[in-house]
């Protein structure tokens, strides 16, 4: 990130934004739009083309203290406002979200160039956070008990943990963000939100519909910038009482272990490497519908995504056929384009990854069934993959993908698919495909897993805790207990004599 870089020329199909104030090219800070004061900046590109789409201002450290103060000063008055008051700026946040979700669909697929369809359905996901957890608001209680001491009465309250710090992900850019901050609004804390720098505009336009809902100054911050700078300031900001971050297992470590000088409560979001497991039983065609919906969502740049297809050997050569057929049929292109399933990656970064597990896998003895080479496109363009016969050392067995690669991979006995499927230290979730009722309640119970899905591939959403074990994280999202997160437990003992 620097000073010194020119801007590029605008994408053409921002012409097509309704609502041009949505696009905001500088931090949110103490209600204000900012600059940093080196004048530092970076561009942000179409993954897709290359074409520039704006040159977003980059905060330092101490600009980012600034947020935490604008922060910090906003929170009594905020929580202090009755939570029926914090309800109804929520709800008008979420109005204005679903009335410029075409606008906010079109700036997510230009920036992080997952498929236009695909992107209004994270509008519409992401807001419904917005709506349940302004119901949630309302809720929260005081809680009393027969006091364990002569002559005392206890009271167990819930009070907000004070500066939440939210560092949100590129893959769901605006649903990652409405998530966490709907939730610590709710509870009476204030916000500075660290959105990645490769698709900052969707948190930006967020926060101007933030502010045109009527939140109050220094209650919602958005700081862009570089990554290492901004989290850095914020973890060693002792006013920072939460933070909640969502990234890959490897830089959560180095967040939490940042975080622990000054004692934050930590939520952590981190990698996935899902199992999907179809057994004998299964619907054949439902079970391919499931693999390639569990699979090739969001480009397969999703930490839900199914890395490691096990299908019992009965239905194997039958699931493989079929699962090919749909595969090759997937069209790649711009997510703009019509009936595209498959956007571009990230960055280059990934494209090789991806080139790298594959040709490992067919090193160790897998077949290559559909694409496996280079994307005509080229660029950040990967062709939709299928490995057979991927053995369990492989790499792609043991790392997650981020891409739209499927490698499967055959299965004798129930003990031992439960034994391969929870050999990882990721726990995210597990999918599993079976008409046997008994055995469906049988790994819901044996696979080592926060999440697991039973004949579907949907599952999330508002009213549900998101979140894994093992190194796929710590605490939850959505549901109460997202918002408990940023809550801390006061016990106050009465003596009533």
């Amino acid at each position: 990130m620097t000073a010194h870089v020119s801007r590029p020329d605008r994408h053409p199909a921002l012409a097509r934004l309704a609502d041009k104030r949505l696009l905001r090219e500088l931090s949110y800070v103490d209600g204000r739009w900012v600059a940093g004061e080196a004048g530092a900046g970076f561009a942000v590109t179409d993954p897709a083309s290359g074409a520039g789409l704006g040159w977003v201002t980059a905060l330092d450290a101490h600009e980012t203290a600034r947020a935490v103060d604008a922060a910090a000063r906003a929170q009594a008055g905020w929580a202090a406002l009755l939570p029926q008051e914090r309800a109804e700026r929520l709800r008008a946040w979420h109005a204005a979200i679903l009335a410029a979700a075409e606008d906010l669909a079109l700036l997510m697929t230009l920036e992080q160039g997952k498929p236009l369809a695909e992107a209004r359905g994270e509008i519409a996901y992401g807001a419904s956070f917005v709506a349940w957890y302004a119901e949630e608001a309302t809720r929260v209680g005081a809680e009393t008990s027969a006091s364990h001491l002569p002559g005392a009465q206890s009271l167990v309250t819930r009070e907000p943990i004070g500066v939440a710090a939210l560092i949100t992900p590129w893959n769901f850019p605006s649903a990652m963000l409405t998530r966490k901050a709907a939730a610590a609004l709710a509870a009476g804390c204030t916000v500075v939100a660290h959105p990645s720098h490769h698709t900052p505009f969707s948190a930006l336009a967020l926060a101007e519909l933030a502010e045109r809902a009527g939140l109050p100054a220094g209650v919602l911050n958005v700081v862009t910038g570089d990554a290492e700078t901004i989290v850095g300031a914020l973890a060693d900001d002792v006013r920072v009482g939460a933070l909640s971050f969502t990234g890959s297992t490897e830089i959560g470590r180095l967040v939490a272990a940042r975080c622990a000088p000054t004692m934050k409560h930590l939520v952590m979001e981190l990698g996935g490497h899902a199992p999907l497991v179809v057994f004998e039983d299964a619907d054949l065609d439902r079970a391919v519908e499931i693999a390639l919906d569990a699979k090739f969502a969001t480009s397969g740049q999703d930490c839900l995504a199914a890395n490691r297809i096990y299908v019992h050997a009965r239905l194997y050569d039958a699931f493989l056929a079929r699962f090919a057929e749909r595969i090759a049929a997937l069209r790649v292109g711009d997510g703009l384009e019509p009936d595209v399933a498959i956007g571009p990656m990230m960055h280059e970064r990934a494209v090789a990854k991806i080139a790298a597990q594959v040709a490992d896998a067919r090193a160790r003895g897998a077949r290559v069934l559909v694409g496996g080479a280079p994307h005509p496109r080229g660029g950040c363009f990967v062709a939709p993959t299928l490995l057979a016969d991927v053995p369990d050392d492989a790499l792609i067995m043991r790392e997650e993908t981020f891409g739209p690669v499927a490698a499967v991979t055959p299965f004798e006995s129930e003990d031992e698919v439960v034994a391969r499927a929870n050999a990882t230290e990721y726990g995210l979730v597990a999918y599993v495909v079976t008409r046997d009722l008994g055995r469906a309640l049988r790994l819901t119970k044996r696979l080592r897993f926060g999440m697991v899905a039973i004949n579907r591939v949907k599952i999330t959403g508002a009213p549900i805790p998101f979140g894994g074990v093992k190194q796929s994280g710590l605490g939850r999202e959505g549901a109460r207990a997202g918002l408990e997160e940023f809550t801390t437990l006061k016990y106050a003992c009465l003596d009533l004599a």
